[in-house]
């Protein structure tokens, strides 16, 4: 058989995984040990290339090799090699002789994969590189994600003054957050864990079943994280904008909404995905095919539907700033706070992500690389701090939980004090702070010198306390309306 090589799309052996190779040089000199060349006939040796053992081969013949089984290939096509008539194997088209020749792997390439390692161009090993380095980067995001997601549930759940609508779909979002990030953790884990010990066959990329599983609740989860992120903007837009919506909070469509469609689109997926990629294992690379569109597709118009909702969410702000007489410099301020603040919540940094500059230079292919996937893994952790760590009503309800755990251990100067104490303008003294009765004039005196440094005592508690609790928040009623709750102008 004979075959000219395809000098254009000639792909390097480096981008096979080659801890799936179970052949070694030793096993291919012993399978051959005993072949006789015949006299009359130029042959080329056997050889062995680092993943597959080839036979001694006629000159000018080709000879070819079902392709390893490993990620990325096609198991029922062939790998090349060409054995030149002066019996010696031939080096890849434009390059130097070689006395080891050339194997090409082009063929067993899966069409998305080849794309995808054709876009990369000439720089596709030190790329690679640069994605296996990103890999520690996302493992170290989504396990600070995580922690932060998973204390931020706690504390919705802990507190009952924080039990109100807007808690409910932060929780909601929380958990598919917390969902996807705990089994991208898994799957990371294990295929380090796997690519560490050299052992293919072992791990959950190798399972079948598990593996499909593993991936197609992953996506579940990734689907109904944008729809929360949806339920989010469509939610503030309304409180902020509407007023049609004031007063009714449709959670039952929600929850329908956020759970149950990510549903219905990851079964239509996984259906037709499981129908094309069935014989493959572990529907490697299913998320470089056209119909992996089905999640990705509506997933973006939630990042497009949320960019509008927060452009109107920004006018409406500047707005009504301008009425209140706010100073140009100061709305500015207010208005990029407020988009800064709601980026991560409605999953706009996630279209980066969606955006793959492959083809690029190097330098533009790793800043965006990293930029990416250090804002989607830490995502969580960015979500959690804005929205529960630096809340204002989170902070109250912590603050007045350790208030009330200190007094009861007969710790009084941590007895919870009145909102109006932290407000600037208002003189009232806290509740700790006891009426000095009407005694003799030297037991006055004294008695004023104590309640004095007793007073400077709690300012000093109040002053510090307002570092880390705004005035306005202190003094907030617990109850308030849907229209202010989120209190991104501040």
């Amino acid at each position: 058989m004979s075959s000219e090589f395809n000098t254009t799309t000639a792909l390097p052996i480096s981008t096979i995984n080659q801890a799936a190779v179970t052949i070694t040089a030793e096993s291919c000199s012993l399978k051959y040990e005993d072949f006789s060349f015949p006299n009359d006939t130029l042959y080329c040796n056997w050889i062995f290339d680092s993943i597959l053992c080839w036979p001694p081969t006629q000159a000018g013949e080709s000879v070819f090799l079902r392709c390893p089984p490993t990620k990325g290939l096609d198991r029922n096509k062939f790998a090349e090699r060409r054995c030149s008539r002066e019996g010696k194997w031939e080096s890849k088209p434009g390059t130097p002789e070689s006395p080891l020749g050339w194997t090409n792997y082009t063929p067993c390439y899966l069409p998305e994969i080849y794309d995808l390692l054709q876009k990369l161009g000439d720089d596709v090993g030190d790329k690679i590189k640069i994605a296996e380095r990103t890999r520690t980067l996302e493992i170290v995001g989504l396990s600070i994600s995580l922690l932060a997601l998973v204390i931020s549930l706690l504390i919705f759940c802990r507190f009952r003054s924080l039990r109100n609508n807007r808690t409910k779909i932060h929780k909601n979002l929380f958990v598919a957050m917390v969902i996807q990030v705990l089994i991208r953790l898994i799957l990371y884990i294990d295929q380090a864990i796997v690519r560490q010990s050299n052992e293919e066959s072992n791990g959950i990329d190798n399972t079948a079943y598990l593996c499909e599983g593993s991936y197609i609740l992953l996506e579940y989860a990734r689907t109904a994280m944008f729809m929360w992120m949806f339920i989010e903007g469509f939610y503030l837009h309304n409180v902020v904008t509407v007023t049609v919506f004031q007063g009714r909070f449709l959670y039952s469509l929600y929850i329908l909404i956020g759970w149950t469609v990510p549903i219905i689109m990851t079964a239509i997926w996984a259906g037709y995905t499981a129908i094309q990629k069935g014989n493959q294992k572990c529907w490697y690379g299913y998320n470089l095919t056209p119909y992996y569109w089905i999640l990705e597709g509506p997933r973006m118009t939630v990042v497009i539907l949320n960019f509008f909702f927060l452009l109107n969410i920004i006018r409406v702000l500047v707005l009504k700033l301008r009425q209140s007489n706010t100073g140009e410099i100061e709305q500015v301020k207010k208005g990029v706070r407020a988009a800064l603040f709601l980026l991560p919540l409605l999953g706009i940094t996630n279209f980066m992500n969606m955006i793959n500059p492959l083809d690029q230079k190097f330098f533009d292919f790793r800043l965006w690389s990293y930029s990416t996937h250090f804002l989607t893994t830490f995502q969580g952790f960015f979500i959690s701090l804005i929205y529960c760590f630096l809340n204002g009503e989170v902070r109250l309800a912590i603050l007045k939980s350790i208030s009330v755990y200190m007094s009861q251990r007969g710790h009084h100067d941590w007895t919870v004090q009145r909102p109006s104490i932290f407000c600037p303008n208002n003189p009232t003294i806290a509740d700790t702070e006891q009426q000095v009765p009407p005694t003799l004039n030297g037991q006055t005196q004294n008695v004023n010198k104590q309640n004095k440094k007793s007073l400077g005592a709690h300012r000093i508690q109040s002053n510090w306390i307002r570092i880390f609790f705004s005035p306005r928040q202190m003094a907030m009623p617990m109850e308030q309306p849907e229209s202010v709750v989120f209190d991104i102008s501040d």
